[in-house]
């Protein structure tokens, strides 16, 4: 896991424009990287799973709690939810293996940060250095990711 938190940090924090990230595991319903630093409550890991699975429509309608913070939603679909407050906001992306979450803070480009966790989510897409192409590969496949948990 020490290379899917390289990639966060290579990928995302490396922008300037996303202050944390983590990538939970659908199959395994934990956080299995995460940036220095940033936590995730196990609840708040499953709350963001469910959300694209079962909570979908509420989210669009109530937001969604996150670490203690309500997020109004401004766009949720099957393949993403972008959300906000007066404090920054939080990008989260399914991919076939994994949730990605980013946050950004006031002052931040919410637009970078999208951008950034959106093409880190895409299947053969690598916004860092193309050394990791097969990383992005691996991360966005559940067969490959197996063999590495």
């Amino acid at each position: 896991m020490i290379q899917l938190k390289a990639l966060l940090n290579e990928s995302l924090i490396r922008t300037k424009h996303v202050e944390n990230a983590a990538a939970i595991s659908i199959n395994e319903r934990e956080v299995c990287a995460s940036t220095s630093g940033f936590y995730v409550p196990p609840e708040n890991a499953i709350n963001l799973i469910y959300a694209f699975y079962k909570n979908l429509l509420q989210v669009r309608k109530e937001g969604l709690y996150f670490k203690q913070k309500h997020y109004r939603c401004i766009r949720a679909d099957e393949h993403s939810i972008y959300l906000k407050n007066a404090d920054g906001g939080l990008i989260v992306v399914k991919t076939n293996a994994f949730i990605l979450i980013a946050t950004y803070r006031v002052g931040m480009y919410p637009s970078v940060c999208v951008e950034a966790v959106e093409k880190l989510g895409e299947t053969n897409t690598c916004t860092c250095v193309p050394a990791c192409q097969w990383f992005i590969h691996w991360l966005c496949s559940c067969k490959q990711l197996q063999k590495f948990i």
